[in-house]
């Protein structure tokens, strides 16, 4: 639903969870809808590990349904809402970067967009029996060494969940060059869309040629690096232009172009129509 806001709302931990982690299990009836089902994003990383039941969510204007035993992982950036559940039990953990294994940050990196994952048996039973772990890591405050238990296991945790998602991508050692480039292609546009809008941009801060890049990204995704440049500054668009009050010139600048009516032709061009009939269809 769009809000008139100036900026998508963030959520954070709050002061009383200063140490910048919170784990939980719940069912359906003790989901804060009020909160959850307002378009928002993070200032941390959210993994859910479902049960039993089903939990349909909003990300990135796509909808995502968990179904049965799952996990997902929605990245801060993602901007998301919660839509409605059927019968399900379901654990969180919040959890912020200062927290997290920098090796497992950059694997998770990799894994964005991540869709609902399903979970055999096996697997269920050992992350469940980690969450019950966590959550009573997290209920034993008074403990001395209270902050690197409960951050070790939430680690254990988060490294459970994203070996599955890595498990359904290829190892890195088996990347081919072009498949290596690529890979740190996307992680650079995802730092720098805002700033860097041309191929010869990404091939200098990767140190290749630009035709090579090209061939390279064209080679794994079927598309050109351009294509994604756009892609990904279309997507912010979308999002300001859906979840907060900012003008289409406000976005613009935001997204690193001085020149609008340049901003106005590419949107239309990616998007299908123009940024106001997009704001305006969306609008709720």
């Amino acid at each position: 639903m769009h809000k008139n806001t100036k900026s998508i709302p963030v959520h954070s931990l709050s002061d009383e969870h200063h140490g910048g982690i919170v784990i939980g299990r719940m069912s359906a009836k003790d989901i804060p809808l009020e909160e959850a089902s307002h378009s928002h994003r993070h200032d941390f990383h959210f993994f859910i590990i479902q049960e039993k039941g089903t939990t349909t969510f909003e990300i990135d204007f796509k909808k995502h349904s968990i179904k049965k035993s799952s996990v997902l992982y929605i990245h801060p950036n993602q901007v998301h809402r919660f839509l409605h559940t059927t019968g399900a039990t379901v654990s969180g953990i919040l959890i912020n970067n200062e927290n997290i294994n920098p090796e497992y940050l950059n694997l998770l990196e990799e894994i964005v967009p991540a869709k609902p994952l399903l979970l055999k048996a096996d697997n269920l039973s050992v992350i469940t029996d980690t969450v019950t772990l966590c959550v009573k890591s997290f209920e034993r405050k008074p403990d001395r060494l209270y902050h690197a238990l409960l951050k070790d296991n939430c680690n254990a945790l988060v490294a459970l969940i994203l070996s599955h998602y890595l498990e359904k991508s290829k190892p890195t050692d088996r990347l081919s060059r072009f498949e290596t480039v690529t890979k740190a292609f996307k992680k650079q546009l995802e730092n720098s869309f805002t700033t860097l809008k041309r191929p010869a941009d990404y091939a200098k801060v990767l140190n290749i040629s630009t035709p090579y890049l090209n061939e390279c990204v064209k080679n794994v995704t079927g598309r050109p690096v351009s294509y994604h440049i756009q892609q990904r500054v279309i997507l912010e668009a979308k999002r300001l232009l859906y979840h907060s009050g900012k003008s289409v010139k406000e976005i613009a600048t935001e997204l690193g172009y001085d020149d609008y009516p340049y901003f106005s032709r590419l949107f239309t061009k990616v998007a299908g129509m123009s940024a106001l009939t997009f704001r305006n269809k969306n609008f709720d």
